[in-house]
């Protein structure tokens, strides 16, 4: 094995089955790294209008699976309901996000955007689209869908059956 922690005999790629403490660190960090990249454009467009990530989350997700549940939005984010209650109760009191109650369950209540929602939720989206777009061109489609391996197997197994279930268009 090289000092760099590649191996002589592979094309180019790290040996993954001996992956060094440094070569996780690395990885870690560029995590960290491109995180705050990925959440700088909409920081800067919420940061304008006094909301979080949090106000982001559930605009994204509201606008993924229209008149979903709270109980399914409170699932989905994997906060408390006291958190999730404040956001929509911001949402919804700033005419971005409408609560219906529901057609077979009264008890429970639907949720969807508004249009000032729906056009805020594209922007948010929108600017973390062009971000994305411009990575994975330069990466290139081999290491998009190792990106994409890799991300889900960091997943743990409920998360990562709630996001097969939302990505096969059942949630």
């Amino acid at each position: 094995m090289m000092a760099d922690g590649m191996t002589g005999g592979t094309t180019g790629g790290e040996n993954l089955l001996f992956l060094t403490d440094e070569q996780l660190r690395k990885g870690i960090e560029a995590m960290f790294f491109a995180y705050r990249g990925f959440t700088a454009d909409p920081d800067r467009i919420l940061a304008d209008l006094s909301y979080g990530r949090a106000h982001h989350r559930a605009l994204h997700f509201i606008n993924r699976s229209r008149g979903t549940t709270v109980n399914n939005l409170l699932s989905v984010l994997g906060v408390t309901k006291q958190s999730l209650n404040r956001v929509l109760r911001t949402l919804i009191e700033d005419g971005l996000v409408e609560s219906r109650v529901g057609r077979e369950d009264r008890r429970e209540r639907n949720l969807y955007l508004t249009t000032a929602g729906a056009e805020l939720e594209r922007q948010l989206s929108e600017a973390q689209r062009a971000r994305m777009r411009a990575a994975y061109r330069a990466a290139g489609p081999q290491a998009v869908a190792g990106f994409r391996q890799v991300l889900e197997a960091m997943m743990d197994e409920s998360i990562r059956a709630q996001y097969q279930a939302m990505k096969d268009g059942k949630s």
